[in-house]
């Protein structure tokens, strides 16, 4: 089956609106990328001023060309920009794509783009942009963008999608570790969303794994389509999320209209999917080095083998930091250790094996390599080294990332303590064969810890969620519906209700029913006030814990609604250990309900434990 964007994305023919023969102009650029991409397809040249543009017959309008273009890509100014779209829904296009920014000193309401995004959704037109720097379909040779890129691209197996145009050529154009089968900047989104893109390419077969630079979802349930349909198809998801501030957030809304959403609610969705997040352009690139190699993780952690004592205890302080565990070795690997280090040097995992040397060493680092990835609580290893002079990678390491797959058949990654390896021949060459070669520990720790938690959720089982009866559900969805807040006694029946063991709990406005209510309950109780508008009870001296007689509770009640008024709650306490949490829920602008789940009482928000 067709899938709705093959027009836009892998169209028959194309129009360059706006071809022009001047140098490094986007009508220029986008015809040259065309041509560098080897398209296959018909290209056609619109502009009145020429002839012809880089040896493609140029025409005055759409209306004279020989065959119908699908996609138009425009490479006109602003200003010419309405008209320009309205001819190529007349020539019958199905896609377009729009680089500029759609501003207008002197425009008018609704605005430029509010106008264009209108026009293409009525026309049912595939509009990409604007504000974007277009895309690279590698598979099929459409290199559709209007901006310089590098000659050597690879048709390979790895996806990046950016809301930022400099987030896609910055790791696009400088990074020849990565073999690209599509890339993206999407830009405004008039029409055509990250989301649109995303689900295209977890169709295709080629596709390993997708990274994105992502300011928000304009549609968070087809955003959330798409995790799902990744986690059907194994397909891991490295996004770069920003806006986490409030600063950030308002930079995106001016940047591409963006609105971020919470934060906490993206991290809670990327939890629940098992999206793995990442800090920065550096830890996202090198995670779509370390998914793209084609060996799969083990169980247990990481192991590590360094020529420096001092570059393995930094190993180990970042790897505690970035949460990344380390393999304690089995007896076996010890003992295999110990047979070939020189005396003084622990077998232990990170394995500092720097030795007096001899002509034996480098088989030594081989055969200590290997051991430490052979052994069962090894998911993955890596080589952690210091360059040469020049940044020159030493070719024995190669021999010590061979020698350890080929004894356990896991992910094995040489690691340079410090950058330098993007153009290196030997990190290219070794990179390709399927041993990464990576810049710096800390971007080395955030992509095995995005490779161990892919592999984990993967083996994640999901809860059944217990089935409410038809009255319940319709009596506390009419209850919920009323704007009348839910007081604290009717949540604890609604959770009841739905299967969560609550303690008995009883409301009550004066002496009289308090003790009747007692009379009911076992002790010890606690007493609560159910005055209004007081959402920390104990900071203002309104829970009494472990009530254990009748005089003792009378007493309690006094002194609360003396100071807070009758209204209190008496609530069954419940004596065993434990530690106090908050479990509730929230509604996200975006994501709708989310569950919020933290340390309580006063500690959610004084701590912000939650999640």
């Amino acid at each position: 089956m067709e899938h709705r964007l093959r027009a836009l994305i892998r169209p028959a023919s194309i129009a360059v609106y706006g071809a022009s023969t001047r140098p490094a102009s986007v009508g220029n650029e986008v015809l040259r990328n065309l041509r560098r991409g080897q398209y296959p397809g018909r290209i056609h040249a619109v502009n009145p001023r020429y002839d012809r543009v880089l040896d493609v017959p140029c025409h005055a309008t759409l209306d004279e060309l020989p065959a119908r273009a699908e996609l138009v890509i425009f490479a006109v100014a602003d200003t010419r920009i309405e008209a320009a779209l309205e001819e190529a829904i007349r020539h019958g296009a199905r896609a377009a794509m729009i680089y500029s920014t759609l501003l207008l000193e002197d425009d008018t309401t609704p605005v430029l783009s509010e106008r264009i995004r209108a026009r293409a959704l009525e026309a049912g037109l595939l509009l990409a942009g604007g504000n974007g720097m277009g895309f690279y379909n590698f598979s099929d040779g459409v290199w559709a963008c209007g901006f310089d890129t590098r000659d050597h691209h690879r048709d390979g197996n790895v996806v990046l999608l950016s809301q930022s145009g400099s987030g896609m050529s910055a790791i696009l154009d400088c990074e020849e570790r990565i073999a690209f089968s599509f890339a993206a900047s999407t830009g405004q989104e008039l029409v055509v969303s990250i989301e649109d893109y995303l689900d295209y390419v977890l169709d295709q077969p080629a596709t390993r794994v997708v990274g994105l630079f992502l300011e928000t979802t304009r549609k968070p349930a087809q955003f959330i389509a798409c995790l799902e349909k990744a986690n059907a198809r194994g397909i891991p998801l490295v996004i770069l999320k920003v806006g986490r501030t409030e600063f950030s957030a308002r930079m995106a809304l001016s940047h591409s209209g963006a609105l971020t959403g919470a934060d906490a609610a993206y991290q809670a969705v990327f939890d629940r999917y098992g999206v793995q997040r990442v800090n920065d352009m550096d830890e996202l690139a090198t995670a779509l080095i370390m998914f793209a190699q084609p060996h799969t993780p083990g169980e247990g952690g990481i192991v590590t083998l360094h020529d420096s004592g001092g570059e393995r205890q930094l190993l180990i302080d970042l790897a505690h930091g970035a949460g990344v565990a380390l393999t304690e070795l089995g007896a076996t690997a010890t003992r295999d250790l110990e047979e070939v280090l020189d005396p003084g040097l622990p077998p232990v995992n990170p394995l500092d094996a720097w030795s007096t040397g001899g002509a034996d060493f480098n088989i030594r680092m081989q055969r200590c390599f290997a051991t430490l990835l052979a052994d069962p609580g090894a998911a993955l290893g890596a080589v952690v080294h210091a360059r040469g002079p020049l940044s020159r990678i030493y070719p024995a390491y190669a021999d010590y990332l061979r020698a350890g797959h080929a004894a356990s058949g896991k992910p094995a990654f040489l690691v340079a303590a410090r950058q330098g390896s993007g153009s290196d021949p030997l990190a290219l060459q070794l990179t390709r064969e399927g041993f990464p070669v990576l810049d710096g520990v800390a971007g080395f720790l955030a992509g095995a810890r995005c490779m161990l938690g892919h592999r984990d959720h993967r083996k994640r089982q999901r809860s059944a969620i217990p089935p409410l009866d038809a009255a319940s559900l319709q009596r506390w969805r009419q209850r919920l519906d009323d704007p009348t807040p839910v007081t604290e006694a009717q949540a604890c029946v609604l959770l009841a209700a739905i299967g969560i063991p609550m303690p008995e709990v009883c409301a009550v406005d004066s002496e009289a029913s308090l003790l009747a209510c007692a009379a009911e309950m076992d002790f010890p109780l606690v007493l609560k006030t159910a005055a209004p508008g007081i959402h920390h009870k104990s900071d203002v001296g309104g829970v009494v814990l472990g009530i254990r007689d009748r005089a003792a509770l009378r007493a309690a009640y006094a002194r609360i609604s003396e100071r807070l008024g009758p209204r209190v709650l008496l609530v069954q306490m419940i004596e065993d250990e434990g530690v106090e949490m908050i479990l509730g829920i929230t509604r996200d602008a975006q994501f709708g309900p989310l569950v919020v789940l933290g340390f309580g009482g006063v500690h959610a928000e004084l701590l912000e434990d939650v999640t």
